[in-house]
């Protein structure tokens, strides 16, 4: 393949050479090949100096993903400078990757031994020397993680990692917080704890006392309801800065805002009337506070991935049995190659359940992002009650919320929460309070709407879950809380919405923390071979000839009334994704055998999907040192 590459007159012969060759050395460090490349000078007018330099950097990035013919590294290519760059290197220990690191001359910034791995600033040619040295299992990119924090109509791209808010939008009036929520003791009430019975569950008792919840995101505002439980008294236990590796003992503050709207979701102790109704679903829960994502929403694959260690080094100390993850990336790779996957496995090994944002992506198939691409994890998905909290008639999933399968063919999300003008928690100084005043009542709530506050919703409900019954395992806990869920059926009884749509359906706080099912998640899947390498999975879904996705396994259960879940008549992935009316959240559709279709299967080289989903062999994370993950972006109010 030719690639004319352009440049402006300005640019030296030197230049040029220098920024191909680069380029080339770049792209034969990840494993890429050459293309032949053919010059060409543009002569271009003065005022199109900035255009041309725009199509230079378009023609780099097309240049880092052609295929061709492999080409020699050189330790300084053409002698042209070099930039270091952040990279992610996996040894068989973080100290065998620090020692490679400083014997090729590179400088470590993080160790992660979660992941036996370091962050190091390395030049190409510095890498091009690690690969040959044969000391290192694998290099990353170390990717940008980012709160989408833009606003409205101009959503940051679906392929970002970011935490999955949803946009309030601009000419819908119903998002203001005024008028549209009933006040009780000076305090808005929510409605989204009565519509999963988290109310009820609170009457019971049940409000997340004794558990421990973490939540990894952009810090908390000094808000006494987050601070204090329902007694007064205070739960905050740690808090761990991330970007700067140091335990935190004044507030975290979050000048995004983001993290403190997620925490008042799960475990916000006001009380908006003298029945004991609660803003957050476990008002009683301890709290870890983990900040990852500075006040623009900005972060990094290597603070993530130590933030996650020092999760795993702290949860006997503090405690820790739920953690919270609002925010997404889209996948690279399958689901045990990506290093913040890893790391997020291996908290779910030691005992911690997990709760993943499904993403805002949606609402096409195969947009469950990372990590809730993990079939180990709790991964959550939005709906909506469409302003009308008593009549369910009209629920429905959001626009926004991500589909399954994964790549490797799970059924994700494994169930749905509230995710549609969600009211929490935000000071008017944070970042996204500044840029969307219009949702902010002018007190301390704020309106915002994405599978990061569904998330925190399933997130305080584990933790209720936990408080009825603390023996309880991760997988056990997600059994208890898929087996809660009420599959959005029609008015025939047949689903409303597809299953890589809505899992196991909407969760029931009181099915939860009442419930006795076990053994019904994660089955066939053994997490620790899948960690040591030596085994990996895939689930039930299949693509048929027609493309269709289906059920391995339940192509002829009669029981599900839509031949084995073949996508079709209703299960339109097109036409605006339209909603039909009618479709109610109730008990009458039963699975057999548990969650079949939750099961996994050993790995094999036959499963593909289609050319665009066929991962290289190693190194993939070469298309672009500062590509966006992060906190969910911004989507339209619901």
């Amino acid at each position: 393949m030719v690639l004319a590459l352009l440049y402006p007159r300005a640019m030296t012969t030197t230049k040029r050479h220098c920024f191909i060759r680069n380029l080339l050395t770049f792209n034969h460090l990840h494993g890429e090949a050459r293309p032949e490349i053919k010059e060409q000078r543009m002569r271009l007018p003065r005022d199109t100096t900035k255009t041309s330099l725009r199509v230079a950097l378009a023609a780099s990035l097309l240049l880092a993903q052609l295929p061709a013919a492999a080409i020699a590294s050189s330790e300084d290519p053409g002698g042209c400078p070099q930039r270091p760059a952040s990279y992610l290197v996996q040894a068989a220990n973080a100290s065998s990757a620090a020692a490679a690191v400083t014997a090729v001359g590179g400088v470590v910034t993080h160790e992660l031994g979660i992941i036996d791995a370091v962050a190091a600033e390395l030049t190409a040619a510095q890498i091009a020397t690690l690969r040959r040295s044969g000391r290192v299992r694998a290099v990353h990119a170390n990717r940008g993680v980012e709160t989408a924090e833009k606003g409205g109509k101009k959503a940051a791209s679906a392929d970002s990692l970011d935490t999955t808010t949803d946009s309030p939008s601009d000419d819908d009036s119903r998002t203001s917080t005024k008028g549209n929520y009933t006040r009780g003791n000076n305090v808005p009430c929510v409605d989204y704890a009565g519509l999963i019975g988290a109310d009820l569950a609170h009457a019971a008792g049940f409000t997340g006392r004794g558990v421990t919840v973490a939540v990894l995101d952009s810090g908390i505002s000094g808000d006494t309801a987050l601070l204090k439980n329902t007694r007064s008294k205070g739960r905050l236990l740690a808090q761990y800065g991330a970007i700067t590796d140091e335990n935190l003992f004044a507030i975290a503050s979050d000048g995004s805002g983001h993290g403190t709207h997620v925490l008042s979701i799960a475990v916000n102790s006001h009380s908006c009337n003298s029945g004991g109704s609660y803003n957050g679903i476990a008002p009683d829960a301890d709290l870890v506070v983990v900040k990852a994502f500075d006040e623009t929403g900005q972060g990094t694959y290597a603070d993530v991935i130590r933030a996650l260690g020092w999760i795993v080094d702290n949860k006997d100390t503090y405690g820790i049995r739920v953690l919270n993850l609002s925010f997404s990336a889209p996948p690279r790779s399958r689901y045990w190659d990506d290093p913040l996957n890893q790391a997020v496995m291996k908290v779910w090994a030691a005992g911690i359940v997990v709760v993943a944002s499904a993403g805002n992506g949606g609402p096409d198939p195969m947009t469950v992002s990372v990590p809730g691409n993990v079939p180990y994890v709790i991964t959550v998905g939005a709906m909506t009650d469409s302003y009308t909290p008593t009549d369910p008639s009209d629920d429905r999933l959001t626009w926004f919320s991500a589909a399954g399968p994964t790549a490797e063919g799970f059924v994700k999300p494994d169930l749905v929460a509230p995710g549609g003008h969600m009211l929490g928690l935000m000071r008017t100084i944070s970042t996204i309070a500044q840029q969307h005043p219009e949702f902010h009542d002018g007190g301390s709530y704020f309106v915002m709407s994405g599978t990061s506050q569904s998330a925190a919703v399933v997130t305080g409900l584990a933790a209720l879950v936990l408080q009825a019954d603390p023996s309880l395992t991760p997988d056990e806990v997600k059994c208890r809380l898929m087996a809660s869920g009420r599959l959005a059926l029609d008015t025939e009884g047949l689903l409303a919405f597809g299953l890589l749509q809505q899992g196991a359906g909407l969760v029931d706080a009181v099915r939860a923390v009442k419930g006795d099912m076990l053994g019904c998640a994660n089955r066939g899947l053994d997490i620790h071979a899948d960690l040591a390498g030596t085994e990996h999975y895939v689930g039930r879904v299949r693509l048929d000839e027609s493309g269709e996705y289906y059920l391995l396994g339940l192509e002829d259960d009669p029981s599900t009334g839509t031949d084995g879940f073949l996508w079709n008549d209703g299960f339109l992935w097109n036409d605006g994704f339209l909603w039909n009316d009618g479709f109610l959240w109730n008990d009458g559709f039963l699975w057999n055998d548990g969650f079949l279709w939750n099961d996994g299967f050993l790995w094999n080289d036959g499963f593909l999907w289609n050319d665009g989903f066929l991962w290289n062999d190693g190194f993939l994370w070469n298309d672009s040192l500062t590509e966006p993950v992060g906190i969910n972006h911004w989507v339209e109010q619901e």
